[in-house]
Protein backbone atom coordinates (compact mmCIF):
# COMPACT_ATOMS: atom_id res chain seq x y z
CA UNK A 1 0.00 0.00 0.00
CA UNK A 2 1.42 3.59 -1.26
CA UNK A 3 0.64 6.44 1.88
CA UNK A 4 -0.45 9.12 0.28
CA UNK A 5 0.57 12.59 1.53
CA UNK A 6 -1.00 16.20 -0.15
CA UNK A 7 1.23 18.34 -1.62
CA UNK A 8 1.05 21.08 0.66
CA UNK A 9 2.98 23.89 -1.61
CA UNK A 10 1.19 22.67 -5.28
CA UNK A 11 -2.24 21.18 -3.44
CA UNK A 12 -2.33 18.62 -5.87
CA UNK A 13 -2.48 14.87 -4.73
CA UNK A 14 1.10 13.28 -5.19
CA UNK A 15 1.55 10.69 -8.02
CA UNK A 16 0.99 6.89 -6.92
CA UNK A 17 3.88 4.77 -5.86
CA UNK A 18 4.13 3.54 -9.10
CA UNK A 19 4.45 6.52 -11.22
CA UNK A 20 6.89 7.61 -8.85
CA UNK A 21 8.77 4.20 -9.24
CA UNK A 22 8.46 4.75 -12.83
CA UNK A 23 10.19 8.42 -12.85
CA UNK A 24 13.12 7.36 -10.24
CA UNK A 25 14.16 3.76 -10.51
CA UNK A 26 16.52 2.33 -8.29
CA UNK A 27 19.81 2.70 -8.33
CA UNK A 28 21.41 -0.41 -7.45
CA UNK A 29 21.29 -2.94 -10.19
CA UNK A 30 19.32 -6.35 -10.35
CA UNK A 31 22.52 -8.01 -11.09
CA UNK A 32 22.36 -10.81 -8.61
CA UNK A 33 18.64 -11.82 -9.59
CA UNK A 34 18.30 -14.81 -11.59
CA UNK A 35 18.75 -14.19 -15.42
CA UNK A 36 15.41 -14.68 -17.19
CA UNK A 37 16.75 -17.26 -19.97
CA UNK A 38 14.55 -17.58 -23.68
CA UNK A 39 12.30 -20.70 -23.81
CA UNK A 40 11.71 -20.69 -20.00
CA UNK A 41 8.35 -20.52 -17.90
CA UNK A 42 8.53 -18.37 -14.57
CA UNK A 43 5.46 -19.48 -12.49
CA UNK A 44 5.24 -16.09 -10.37
CA UNK A 45 3.10 -15.60 -7.37
CA UNK A 46 1.89 -11.59 -7.78
CA UNK A 47 0.49 -11.57 -4.40
CA UNK A 48 -2.85 -10.78 -2.61
CA UNK A 49 -3.16 -7.00 -4.88
CA UNK A 50 -0.44 -4.58 -3.31
CA UNK A 51 2.04 -3.72 -5.89
CA UNK A 52 3.71 -3.43 -3.32
CA UNK A 53 4.10 -6.64 -1.97
CA UNK A 54 5.50 -8.08 -5.02
CA UNK A 55 9.22 -9.89 -4.80
CA UNK A 56 12.27 -8.25 -6.55
CA UNK A 57 12.20 -11.03 -8.67
CA UNK A 58 8.86 -11.08 -9.25
CA UNK A 59 8.89 -7.15 -10.48
CA UNK A 60 12.41 -8.35 -12.36
CA UNK A 61 10.13 -10.63 -14.44
CA UNK A 62 6.77 -8.52 -15.14
CA UNK A 63 10.36 -5.60 -16.87
CA UNK A 64 11.99 -8.96 -18.67
CA UNK A 65 9.28 -11.04 -20.14
CA UNK A 66 8.13 -11.57 -24.05
CA UNK A 67 4.80 -12.51 -23.13
CA UNK A 68 2.65 -12.68 -19.90
CA UNK A 69 0.02 -14.96 -19.33
CA UNK A 70 -1.68 -13.37 -16.14
CA UNK A 71 -4.99 -14.95 -14.36
CA UNK A 72 -8.17 -12.89 -12.93
CA UNK A 73 -6.86 -11.79 -9.50
CA UNK A 74 -4.16 -9.67 -10.91
CA UNK A 75 -4.66 -6.19 -9.77
CA UNK A 76 -4.58 -2.98 -12.45
CA UNK A 77 -2.22 -1.86 -10.45
CA UNK A 78 0.25 -4.79 -11.25
CA UNK A 79 -0.80 -5.08 -14.57
CA UNK A 80 0.28 -1.07 -15.24
CA UNK A 81 3.89 -2.56 -14.26
CA UNK A 82 4.43 -4.46 -17.40
CA UNK A 83 5.94 -2.27 -19.99
CA UNK A 84 3.38 -1.47 -22.68
CA UNK A 85 5.51 -3.30 -25.57
CA UNK A 86 5.02 -6.75 -23.94
CA UNK A 87 2.17 -8.62 -25.06
CA UNK A 88 -0.36 -9.69 -22.36
CA UNK A 89 -3.26 -12.60 -22.54
CA UNK A 90 -6.14 -13.00 -19.92
CA UNK A 91 -5.95 -16.87 -18.96
CA UNK A 92 -8.15 -16.05 -15.71
CA UNK A 93 -10.72 -18.41 -14.34
CA UNK A 94 -13.81 -17.05 -12.42
CA UNK A 95 -16.94 -19.31 -10.85
CA UNK A 96 -19.43 -18.79 -13.54
CA UNK A 97 -17.72 -17.63 -16.43
CA UNK A 98 -16.61 -19.04 -19.76
CA UNK A 99 -12.84 -19.69 -19.31
CA UNK A 100 -10.19 -21.43 -20.91
CA UNK A 101 -9.59 -25.02 -19.50
CA UNK A 102 -6.29 -26.48 -17.84
CA UNK A 103 -4.72 -27.84 -20.57
CA UNK A 104 -5.68 -25.19 -22.63
CA UNK A 105 -3.38 -22.67 -20.93
CA UNK A 106 -0.90 -25.16 -19.88
CA UNK A 107 -0.50 -25.79 -24.23
CA UNK A 108 -0.52 -21.66 -24.72
CA UNK A 109 3.08 -21.41 -22.14
CA UNK A 110 4.68 -24.77 -24.33
CA UNK A 111 4.06 -23.35 -27.13
CA UNK A 112 5.35 -19.74 -26.53
CA UNK A 113 8.71 -21.38 -24.64
CA UNK A 114 9.25 -23.63 -27.60
CA UNK A 115 8.94 -20.30 -29.67
CA UNK A 116 11.74 -18.82 -28.00
CA UNK A 117 9.58 -16.78 -25.59
CA UNK A 118 10.89 -15.77 -21.86
CA UNK A 119 6.74 -16.17 -20.47
CA UNK A 120 6.06 -14.86 -17.15
CA UNK A 121 2.82 -17.16 -15.77
CA UNK A 122 1.51 -14.60 -13.52
CA UNK A 123 -0.56 -15.82 -10.97
CA UNK A 124 -2.58 -14.09 -7.70
CA UNK A 125 -1.16 -14.90 -4.45
CA UNK A 126 1.53 -17.84 -4.17
CA UNK A 127 1.07 -20.17 -7.08
CA UNK A 128 1.56 -23.39 -4.95
CA UNK A 129 -0.70 -21.99 -2.40
CA UNK A 130 -4.54 -23.39 -4.28
CA UNK A 131 -3.40 -21.59 -7.58
CA UNK A 132 -2.54 -24.61 -10.08
CA UNK A 133 1.24 -23.99 -10.35
CA UNK A 134 1.44 -27.45 -9.42
CA UNK A 135 0.10 -29.00 -11.75
CA UNK A 136 1.30 -26.09 -14.15
CA UNK A 137 4.75 -26.69 -13.40
CA UNK A 138 4.52 -30.55 -13.86
CA UNK A 139 3.04 -30.65 -17.50
CA UNK A 140 5.97 -28.06 -18.00
CA UNK A 141 8.23 -30.52 -16.91
CA UNK A 142 6.72 -33.40 -19.07
CA UNK A 143 6.65 -31.10 -22.08
CA UNK A 144 11.00 -30.69 -21.74
CA UNK A 145 10.14 -26.67 -20.58
CA UNK A 146 12.52 -25.87 -18.16
CA UNK A 147 10.75 -23.36 -15.54
CA UNK A 148 11.21 -21.49 -12.25
CA UNK A 149 9.27 -20.59 -9.33
CA UNK A 150 8.42 -17.26 -7.93
CA UNK A 151 6.73 -17.39 -4.52
CA UNK A 152 4.48 -14.90 -3.49
CA UNK A 153 2.77 -13.60 -0.33
CA UNK A 154 -0.55 -15.51 -0.23
CA UNK A 155 -4.02 -13.54 0.48
CA UNK A 156 -4.54 -15.98 3.17
CA UNK A 157 -1.12 -14.72 5.10
CA UNK A 158 -0.79 -11.37 3.59
CA UNK A 159 -3.49 -10.15 2.30
CA UNK A 160 -5.46 -10.85 5.78
CA UNK A 161 -2.43 -9.18 7.79
CA UNK A 162 -4.10 -5.96 5.42
CA UNK A 163 -6.98 -6.25 7.28
CA UNK A 164 -5.60 -6.62 11.12
CA UNK A 165 -6.65 -10.42 10.98
CA UNK A 166 -3.43 -12.39 12.54
CA UNK A 167 -3.40 -16.01 11.71
CA UNK A 168 -1.53 -16.73 14.43
CA UNK A 169 -1.31 -15.91 17.95
CA UNK A 170 -0.11 -18.01 20.70
CA UNK A 171 -2.74 -17.34 23.25
CA UNK A 172 -5.39 -18.45 20.71
CA UNK A 173 -4.13 -21.37 18.22
CA UNK A 174 -1.39 -23.55 17.82
CA UNK A 175 -2.29 -24.39 14.28
CA UNK A 176 -4.03 -22.89 11.11
CA UNK A 177 -5.73 -24.87 8.39
CA UNK A 178 -5.76 -23.33 4.98
CA UNK A 179 -8.69 -24.90 2.85
CA UNK A 180 -9.93 -24.24 -0.61
CA UNK A 181 -14.15 -25.33 0.03
CA UNK A 182 -15.27 -26.29 -3.20
CA UNK A 183 -14.52 -28.80 -5.60
CA UNK A 184 -14.18 -29.30 -9.62
CA UNK A 185 -17.69 -28.48 -10.21
CA UNK A 186 -17.76 -26.08 -7.89
CA UNK A 187 -19.96 -26.99 -5.15
CA UNK A 188 -18.95 -27.85 -1.43
CA UNK A 189 -16.08 -30.21 -1.24
CA UNK A 190 -17.64 -33.49 -0.16
CA UNK A 191 -14.10 -34.91 0.02
CA UNK A 192 -12.73 -32.99 2.93
CA UNK A 193 -13.13 -34.34 6.37
CA UNK A 194 -15.72 -31.33 7.52
CA UNK A 195 -15.64 -33.21 10.78
CA UNK A 196 -12.07 -33.39 11.62
CA UNK A 197 -11.65 -29.60 9.86
CA UNK A 198 -14.73 -28.48 12.61
CA UNK A 199 -13.15 -29.92 15.91
CA UNK A 200 -9.51 -30.12 14.98
CA UNK A 201 -8.22 -26.53 14.02
CA UNK A 202 -8.80 -23.32 16.04
CA UNK A 203 -8.28 -21.01 13.12
CA UNK A 204 -9.62 -21.87 9.35
CA UNK A 205 -8.39 -19.77 6.39
CA UNK A 206 -10.78 -20.50 3.60
CA UNK A 207 -10.38 -19.51 0.05
CA UNK A 208 -12.66 -19.53 -2.98
CA UNK A 209 -15.40 -19.85 -0.21
CA UNK A 210 -17.43 -16.62 -0.93
CA UNK A 211 -20.36 -18.19 -2.94
CA UNK A 212 -21.03 -21.62 -0.62
CA UNK A 213 -20.11 -19.15 2.58
CA UNK A 214 -23.86 -20.30 3.83
CA UNK A 215 -23.35 -23.94 3.55
CA UNK A 216 -20.01 -23.64 4.60
CA UNK A 217 -21.22 -22.23 7.97
CA UNK A 218 -24.14 -24.54 8.03
CA UNK A 219 -21.61 -27.75 7.62
CA UNK A 220 -19.06 -26.47 10.71
CA UNK A 221 -22.10 -26.10 12.94
CA UNK A 222 -23.30 -29.44 12.21
CA UNK A 223 -19.81 -30.73 13.00
CA UNK A 224 -19.58 -29.05 16.21
CA UNK A 225 -17.93 -25.84 15.70
CA UNK A 226 -19.61 -23.09 17.90
CA UNK A 227 -22.32 -20.60 16.25
CA UNK A 228 -21.31 -17.39 17.67
CA UNK A 229 -17.50 -18.03 16.79
CA UNK A 230 -16.02 -15.22 15.31
CA UNK A 231 -15.72 -14.90 11.56
CA UNK A 232 -13.85 -12.49 9.46
CA UNK A 233 -14.83 -11.96 5.70
CA UNK A 234 -12.17 -9.75 3.68
CA UNK A 235 -13.50 -8.71 0.01
CA UNK A 236 -10.68 -7.41 -2.14
CA UNK A 237 -7.90 -7.64 0.73
CA UNK A 238 -4.69 -5.18 0.28
CA UNK A 239 -6.27 -3.08 -2.11
CA UNK A 240 -8.55 -0.05 -2.44
CA UNK A 241 -11.77 -1.70 -2.39
CA UNK A 242 -10.53 -3.90 0.56
CA UNK A 243 -13.83 -3.96 2.98
CA UNK A 244 -14.34 -6.58 6.12
CA UNK A 245 -17.10 -7.79 7.61
CA UNK A 246 -16.35 -9.13 11.43
CA UNK A 247 -19.53 -11.66 12.25
CA UNK A 248 -20.63 -14.88 13.55
CA UNK A 249 -20.88 -18.36 11.93
CA UNK A 250 -24.87 -18.33 12.14
CA UNK A 251 -24.88 -14.80 10.99
CA UNK A 252 -21.86 -14.28 8.39
CA UNK A 253 -24.02 -15.17 5.27
CA UNK A 254 -27.32 -13.14 5.72
CA UNK A 255 -24.75 -9.94 7.18
CA UNK A 256 -21.99 -10.35 4.15
CA UNK A 257 -24.87 -10.01 1.76
CA UNK A 258 -26.14 -7.29 3.78
CA UNK A 259 -22.76 -5.26 3.24
CA UNK A 260 -22.77 -6.06 -0.32
CA UNK A 261 -19.78 -7.80 0.06
CA UNK A 262 -17.94 -9.04 -3.18
CA UNK A 263 -15.53 -11.93 -4.41
CA UNK A 264 -12.58 -12.40 -4.55
CA UNK A 265 -13.15 -13.08 -0.39
CA UNK A 266 -11.45 -14.84 1.86
CA UNK A 267 -12.74 -16.15 5.10
CA UNK A 268 -11.48 -16.52 8.77
CA UNK A 269 -13.34 -18.37 11.20
CA UNK A 270 -11.82 -18.71 14.82
CA UNK A 271 -11.75 -16.53 17.77
CA UNK A 272 -8.67 -14.82 16.93
CA UNK A 273 -10.53 -12.82 14.60
CA UNK A 274 -11.63 -10.76 17.43
CA UNK A 275 -7.78 -9.14 17.59
CA UNK A 276 -8.73 -7.12 14.81
CA UNK A 277 -10.15 -3.89 16.71
CA UNK A 278 -6.47 -3.67 18.37
CA UNK A 279 -4.87 -5.14 14.96
CA UNK A 280 -6.54 -2.64 12.70
CA UNK A 281 -4.20 -0.75 10.50
CA UNK A 282 -4.68 -0.28 6.93
CA UNK A 283 -8.43 -0.22 6.93
CA UNK A 284 -8.31 2.64 8.23
CA UNK A 285 -5.30 4.33 6.23
CA UNK A 286 -7.38 2.93 3.03
CA UNK A 287 -10.41 5.35 4.31
CA UNK A 288 -7.85 8.23 4.34
CA UNK A 289 -6.71 7.38 0.84
CA UNK A 290 -10.16 7.80 0.05
CA UNK A 291 -11.41 10.75 1.29
CA UNK A 292 -8.31 12.52 0.57
CA UNK A 293 -9.05 12.05 -3.38
CA UNK A 294 -12.56 12.57 -2.55
CA UNK A 295 -11.70 15.81 -1.11
CA UNK A 296 -9.24 16.83 -4.33
CA UNK A 297 -11.88 15.95 -6.67
CA UNK A 298 -15.15 18.19 -4.51
CA UNK A 299 -17.06 14.95 -3.78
Amino acid sequence: MTRVRHNISSGSLPRSGIELAAANPPARSFAFLPRFEPGWVWLTGAGPGDPGLLTLQAYHALQDADVVYFDALISDDILRLIPNDTPRVFVGKRAGHPSLKQPEITSKLVQSARSGCRVLRLKGGDPFVFGRGAEEAIALGAAGVPFRILPGVTAGIGGLAYAGLAVTHRDYNQALTLITAHDALGGLSSALDWEAIARGSPVLVIYMGFRLLDEISKRLIAEGRAADEAVAVVSNASTGKQRTVVTTLENAAEEVKQAGLEPPAMIVVGEIVRLKASLDWAESAFTSIAETQQAAAGI
